[in-house]
């Protein structure tokens, strides 16, 4: 099937998912903390060898993590906390944003592995 296809059906399923995940969980940087850390885990996983058929990697791992997470979001929420004065707020965010999509990449990786044995 085609990449160009396979990424864009996966993007637009993202960007749905992202903004119901959004309707969800009012509140300030909750929402994009939420959908970057489920994404990560969900592209860990599928990195990591859950699926290695290259339609579904496209679909699910470019297509919809790509839509579905949003790191533009993450940025921009943590400059406008430093410039409201709200410096320990922005590193906090930074850290909390960061670390935890790193620990889901992990634990997503493992968790494929660990299903893959």
């Amino acid at each position: 099937m085609n990449p160009i296809f396979l990424v864009g059906v996966g993007g637009m399923l993202g960007a749905l998912s992202r903004h119901l995940v959004g309707q969800s969980l009012p509140g300030e940087r909750r929402d994009t903390l939420v959908v970057n850390v489920v994404g990560s885990f969900v592209l860990g996983a599928l990195t990591a060898g859950l699926s290695d058929n290259s339609a579904v990697l496209t679909l699910f791992g470019t297509g919809f993590c790509g839509a579905f997470t949003t790191f533009s979001s993450f940025a921009f929420e943590t400059v406008r906390l430093y410039e409201r004065g709200k410096r320990r707020r922005a590193v906090g965010n930074a850290a909390v944003n960061l670390v935890g999509a790193l620990v889901a990449v992990a634990l997503g990786s493992a968790a494929a592995t660990l299903l893959s044995v």
